[in-house]
């Protein structure tokens, strides 16, 4: 028995020279990223800023490209200019100018540059050159836009814009206050420092994956070994149920006991964010694209683009800044949305709608599942599996409309899928392993719980106060860490 003791000693005594110094750095960071996150364009950004679509503006997409089958389809503006944005099925991005139908054929510094004014409005603006990645575009999503064109904004905020290279389109945008609290938040707390230099892709991963596995080990060791050394009924000599009189061994033991069980959840789900090994990928084999019942092309369309901008016309307060081309069933539609991210849809043949009968996205549903019948909810408040997060988060980009309507499928993977009657869109989808990885990760890591999402204010203050006692814990580890490591201490020790 008292070997296997001092097993546990050694084991989490050199383990956790290696992983408190990580845990404390995540400890910080994470608290930073509460107020501030990594950089991003939200979709509310990104519409704020895009100039009203006038009726009349725009001709048809030019016919050859009409009866490609696409990923996406928007009208949009570039450069001040109304411009149509394909998606190719092979992930390929190309823009038409949407008065002559002329294709984008050089994305320079000049185009750039325009488009940033768009974006930037009065402000003065800067061309800073092109890049493949820098420290704030990291970001996998970003991969079909590469390389960026970068642009400076001479605005109160300092901003920095990114802008597609391959359609001059803005990206993402990181202001001064976010480029700098990132360097002490999601910039260390992802390791981001230590991304790309380990000569093959799957590097950084395998870091991020070992070191969080090395820490909850450590952790769980930790609170092994301090359990084994506590008493409370029979006290040491000193009267306390510590063997350790003060100073930071004493700190280390008792606040690993007080906060330890939230450390090791809180290492294990950032952990289990990285969705090693597949634990929580999804098994669904439900066909979701069965929804369109067919490719999206824009000749499906039957209705004119400047028809349906006359018809919006007549909706009282509601200016268009962007238009998507969708597909439902076996319908083409539009939806059009304004600066402040209000909809509307418009289909040949029918009055301007603000959503779709529920009746309709029900039908619809059918094709993913003929021989399942859904259980049918209309959600109009979030839960505990659908829930929105404020645009600092990691979540911030998502949209998380209300209503929507939930359909709950009996397949093997226990499939949920949430449409937007807004646009009728997929919004959100998960299965059973999806939804374990919620619980193993969003609740357990972020506090993603609805009751505290209500509260922020609450929710903030628990996790800065358990951090704190988490930073205390790692920061202790790494005092008596050093001391075992320098010269001569070691020598006296062993």
């Amino acid at each position: 028995m008292k070997a296997l003791k001092r097993q546990l000693y050694l084991w989490h005594r050199w383990l956790g020279i290696v992983a408190c110094a990580f845990m404390a750095l995540w400890f910080v960071s994470g608290v930073v990223m509460l107020y501030v996150g990594y950089p991003k364009l939200t979709p509310a950004e990104r519409l704020a800023h895009l100039p009203a679509l006038p009726p009349g503006c725009c001709a048809e997409l030019p016919q050859a490209w009409a009866q490609q089958p696409l990923k996406g389809l928007r009208l949009t503006s570039l450069a001040g200019k109304p411009h149509y944005l394909l998606e190719l099925a092979d992930g390929r991005r190309l823009a038409f100018d949407a008065a002559s139908g002329a294709p984008l054929s050089k994305v320079d510094d000049a185009w750039a540059l325009a488009s940033a004014r768009q974006y930037a409005g009065d402000a003065p603006v800067t061309y800073q050159g092109t890049l493949d990645e820098d420290m704030w575009t990291h970001s996998r999503a970003l991969d079909a836009e590469r390389p960026l064109h970068r642009v400076q904004v001479d605005d109160a905020d300092g901003t920095w814009l990114y802008l597609s290279g391959r359609t001059g389109e803005v990206v993402r945008d990181a202001t001064s206050e976010e480029r700098a609290w990132n360097w002490v938040g999601a910039w260390l707390h992802w390791l981001y420092p230590l991304r790309g230099g380990f000569g093959f892709d799957n590097g950084w991963r395998v870091l991020v994956i070992g070191l969080s596995l090395v820490g909850s080990v450590t952790a769980v060791l930790g609170m092994v070994v301090g359990t084994l050394r506590l008493r409370v009924r029979k006290r040491y000599r000193s009267g306390s149920c510590s063997p350790y009189s003060g100073g930071w061994l004493r700190w280390h033991h008792i606040g690993g006991l007080l906060f330890g069980v939230l450390l090791v959840l809180w290492v294990f789900s950032g952990l289990m964010s990285m969705r090693p090994w597949g634990l929580t990928a999804s098994d669904s084999r439900l066909d979701l694209k069965a929804l369109q019942q067919g490719p999206l092309r824009a000749a499906d369309l039957s209705q004119p683009v400047a028809q349906a901008l006359a018809a919006l016309q007549d909706e009282p307060g509601f200016v268009p800044v962007e238009l998507y081309w969708r597909r439902l069933a076996d319908s083409t539609y539009l939806v059009a949305r304004n600066a402040a991210g209000s909809s509307r849809v418009l289909e040949a043949g029918m009055p301007v709608a603000s959503q779709f009968p529920r009746e309709r996205l029900l039908a619809a549903a059918q094709a993913i599942a003929p021989q399942l019948t859904p259980e049918v909810d209309w959600q109009t408040r979030y839960d505990f599996h659908y829930f929105a997060r404020d645009p600092q988060s990691m979540y911030g980009f998502q949209t998380r409309p209300l209503p929507v309507l939930r359909l709950r499928f009996a397949d093997p993977a226990a499939t949920w899928i949430y449409l937007d009657p807004a646009s009728g869109e997929l919004v959100a989808s998960h299965d059973q392993a999806q939804r374990n990885g919620r619980w193993l990760f969003n609740l357990l890591h972020s506090w993603d719980w609805q009751p505290l999402l209500e509260r922020p204010l609450l929710r903030e203050g628990l996790i800065i106060t358990f951090s704190v006692g988490g930073l205390v814990v790692s920061l202790s580890g790494v005092v008596l860490g050093w001391r075992r490591l320098r010269p001569g201490q070691r020598r006296k020790t062993l």
